[in-house]
C-alpha cells in the first residue's frame, strides 16, 4: 500500500515536471542568476530592462507562433518591420498625424502577411522559401527608398509619436512592457477561446482530416499569417517610436531568428499543432535573462548566439523526446 502511495506521488511529480518544463527552466535560471548577482539581478529596474529590451521581438514571436503552430514558418519579420516602420515614420513626418501613421502601419503589416500567406497557400510554395524571398525584397526595397541610410523621425511635427515608448507609466514601467502583456493577452485570448485558434491548431496538427472536416484549411493559414502581420505592425509602432528613426541595414536584423528561438524554446512545436501562447511569454524570458546573465557577468558578447543555440537544439531534442514517449 505503501509503495503504491509512493508511486503516485512520483507519478503525479513526473507528470507536474514534464507539463511545467519551461516554467521550471524560468525559476531555475532565475536562481542560478540571484547566486550570480544576487540583489542586482532581482532589482526591479533589471527585470524592466530585460522585458523593454526584448519586447519588440518578443511580439513578434507571439505572432511567429500561430505561423509555427499553423504549420509554417516566417524568415521575413525582421525586414517587413523595417518597412512597415519606414512606411509609418513616413506619414507621421508628411502629416503630424500620429493616429494615421498608426492606422498604415497595422494596415501595411496585416496586407503584406496576408499577401505572403497567399504565396504560400495559392502558390503551393514552402512558407519557408516564400519568406525567404520576402525577405530579400522588404529590406532591398527599404535600402533603396532609405538610400542605404534611415528615416528620422520629425519630433517638431510629431512629438507625442516618441512617447509612445518612451513614456514611463507611474515612473518605473516602461510602455514597451505594458504594449508586450497587452498583445500577449489579446493573442493568448485568441489561441484559447476562439474558433479561429482551434483551427488554427487543427490545421497544424493534422491539415487533411482539418480539411476533410469541412474546415477551409488555406484561409486558417493566411489568416495566421494576417496575426503575425499585426504583430509586426505594433513591433514596428514600438521600434519606430523609441528609437526615433528606422534603419533601412541595421535594424532588424536577426529579429526572425529570436522570435523563431524564443517560440521554439518555449514549447511550440516547429512541426505544428503543438504549444501553449505562454510559451512564447517564457520563451522570451528566458532569452532575455540569459543575455542578461551573460552582461552582468561579464561574459563576452559575441558568445550569446552560441548559448542560444545550443538551448535552442536542447528544445527541440526535449521536443523530439516528448513526441517519442
Amino acid at each position: 500500500m505503501e509503495n503504491t502511495s509512493t508511486r503516485k506521488r512520483f507519478d503525479s511529480l513526473k507528470s507536474f515536471a514534464s507539463n511545467n518544463s519551461i516554467v521550471l527552466v524560468v525559476l531555475a535560471m532565475i536562481f542560478i542568476a540571484t547566486l550570480a548577482e544576487g540583489s542586482q539581478f532581482l532589482s526591479l529596474q533589471n527585470f524592466m530592462n530585460i522585458l523593454r529590451n526584448h519586447a519588440v521581438i518578443g511580439v513578434i514571436a507571439l505572432g511567429m507562433a500561430f505561423v509555427i503552430i499553423s504549420g509554417n514558418i516566417d524568415l521575413s519579420v525582421g525586414a517587413q518591420m523595417v518597412a512597415v516602420a519606414a512606411i509609418t515614420v513616413s506619414i507621421v513626418n508628411k502629416t503630424g498625424s500620429v493616429l494615421l501613421g498608426i492606422i498604415i502601419a497595422i494596415v501595411a503589416g496585416c496586407a503584406l502577411s496576408t499577401i505572403t500567406g497567399l504565396i504560400v497557400t495559392k502558390g503551393r510554395v514552402p512558407s519557408f522559401i516564400v519568406t525567404l524571398g520576402m525577405q530579400y525584397i522588404y529590406r532591398s526595397l527599404s535600402m533603396y527608398f532609405m538610400q542605404g541610410g534611415g528615416f528620422y523621425l520629425d519630433k517638431e511635427k510629431a512629438p507625442f509619436y516618441t512617447q509612445i515608448s518612451n513614456y514611463m507609466l507611474f515612473g518605473k514601467i516602461p510602455m514597451p512592457v505594458i504594449y508586450y502583456f497587452i498583445m500577449f493577452a489579446l493573442f493568448w485570448f485568441i489561441s484559447r477561446y476562439t474558433k479561429l485558434g482551434r483551427h488554427i491548431y487543427a490545421v497544424g496538427s493534422n491539415e487533411k482530416a482539418t480539411r476533410l472536416s469541412g474546415i477551409n484549411t488555406n484561409r486558417i493559414k493566411v489568416l495566421a499569417f494576417t496575426l503575425l502581420g499585426f504583430a509586426i505592425s505594433i513591433a514596428a509602432i514600438i521600434e519606430s517610436s523609441r528609437m526615433g528613426s528606422i534603419n533601412s541595414t541595421s535594424s532588424g536584423n536577426a529579429y526572425e531568428l529570436n522570435a523563431i528561438a524564443m517560440t521554439v524554446i518555449g514549447g511550440i512545436s516547429m512541426e505544428g499543432g503543438k504549444g501553449k501562447m505562454s510559451g512564447a511569454l517564457y520563451g522570451m524570458l528566458i532569452l532575455g535573462i540569459i543575455n542578461n546573465m551573460i552582461t552582468l557577468l561579464g561574459v563576452n558578447v559575441y558568445l550569446i548566439n552560441a548559448f542560444k543555440g545550443l538551448i535552442i537544439i536542447a528544445a527541440v531534442l526535449l521536443q523530439r523526446k516528448d513526441s517519442e514517449l
